[in-house]
């Protein structure tokens, strides 16, 4: 469950079975189920499985990238300019370059409001891709793709709290504000039984954001920068074997369990403009970004990286998976046609780029080994 390899491997499976089944003789009932509302409609919780899953399942996901990123922020990769500029400036080029390709695709159409979907990068995955390809790449390898990752999941959760917001309720909004500095107070008193108090602060501050109409995995980036970097890593190894694990999988799972569309039948662009902007936009913007960003650094903030590394690197930032199927589900929830295109297109478009990527670090991987050798 701590492996990053497994939960790869886990999460790619969950999505695969999630498709099949839906497709299936069995797809009517699974379909049925997890649109099946459950919850107390007095206190505005009549959710559906799918959404418990989407809305407060994966913000406990979103809670371990908040702890990541303050963590990295406080002690780690982006706590230093020497260390974070090239990855933050890479990671620009990963959120233009693809929203652009999927832009040019879509201008004018209802596909236009899918412009984020190509943007976003699956931490998990991406790092769990590297794991198995790209072991004798070097250490910066890594860093870059961590600190690239979190600042795109960082741009992510900034999108989807502007741009997939409906409805703002104000008045929620500033009761969760409050929830929030509540919080921040009490995390200053060492007696209080802490962890009981971070789920009871947590479940508050979702169930706030939820009714403010903002996205409520918001709630769990919220929640895990206010907690101190000092307890970042302790909590991150507790919690993200399951979200990797059963989180993940679980939404990947019903995320996926997609009826196919019928492309026999004219099609938008949603489906092109996804499958060609999240690996090739991610590969030229990334690639191009970095290469800029590292020629014009500091000798401090300059990555020992050859262009064929930040290839690689960039075409696993293209697995966007987990938060490009959250985005692709909330820019078309009033149209679930457009709405299969673009998952079924990030399921596609998140294989070649790992495909790509896993065969260019392996490659590179074999290369290091040899002057190794030498």
């Amino acid at each position: 469950m701590k492996s990053e390899r497994s939960a790869a491997l886990v999460l790619m499976a969950a999505a695969i079975a999630g498709l099949v089944l839906a497709n299936s003789p069995l797809g009517e009932q699974l379909l049925n189920f997890k649109n099946l509302d459950l919850g107390i409609a007095s206190l505005g919780l009549n959710l559906s499985i799918e959404h418990w899953v989407s809305d407060l399942l994966l913000a406990t996901f979103f809670l371990v990238a908040g702890l990541e990123l303050k963590y990295e922020l406080r002690s780690g990769v982006l706590s230093k300019p020497s260390t974070a500029l090239v990855p933050i400036v890479a990671a620009l080029g990963g959120v233009i370059v693809p929203a652009v390709i999927f832009a040019q695709l879509n201008t004018g159409t209802d596909g236009i409001r899918g412009w984020p979907i190509p943007t976003a990068t699956d931490i998990a995955f991406a790092l769990g891709v590297l794991a198995i390809f790209g072991r004798g790449l070097p250490k910066q390898a890594r860093i870059f793709l961590l600190a690239l990752a979190i600042f795109d999941d960082l741009i992510a959760i900034v999108l989807i709290a502007i741009f997939f917001t409906s409805d703002l309720q104000v008045g929620w909004l500033l009761l969760a504000c409050a929830a929030a500095a509540l919080h921040a107070l009490a995390e200053r008193f060492k007696r209080l039984p802490m962890n009981l108090v971070r789920v009871v602060s947590f479940l508050l501050l979702w169930y706030l954001v939820l009714q403010s109409g903002v996205h409520p995995t918001v709630a769990g980036v919220a929640m895990g920068l206010l907690i101190p970097a000092r307890n970042a890593n302790g909590l991150i190894a507790k919690m993200q074997p399951w979200t990797n694990s059963v989180v993940l999988p679980l939404f990947a799972f019903f995320a996926v369990a997609i009826s196919l569309p019928d492309f026999s039948d004219q099609t938008s662009n949603v489906f092109l403009g996804v499958l060609v902007a999240l690996p090739l936009g991610k590969i030229i913007g990334i690639t191009l970004f970095a290469l800029i960003a590292n020629a014009i650094a500091s000798k401090e903030a300059r990555l020992e990286l050859a262009t064929m590394d930040f290839l690689a690197l960039s075409a696993l930032a293209g697995v966007g998976f987990t938060v490009s199927m959250l985005m692709a589900k909330l820019a078309f929830e009033d149209h679930p046609e457009l709405a299969a295109e673009a998952t079924l297109a990030v399921l596609l478009g998140s294989v070649i780029s790992m495909t790509i990527g896993a065969a260019v670090a392996q490659s590179r991987s074999k290369h290091y080994r040899k002057l190794q050798n030498q």
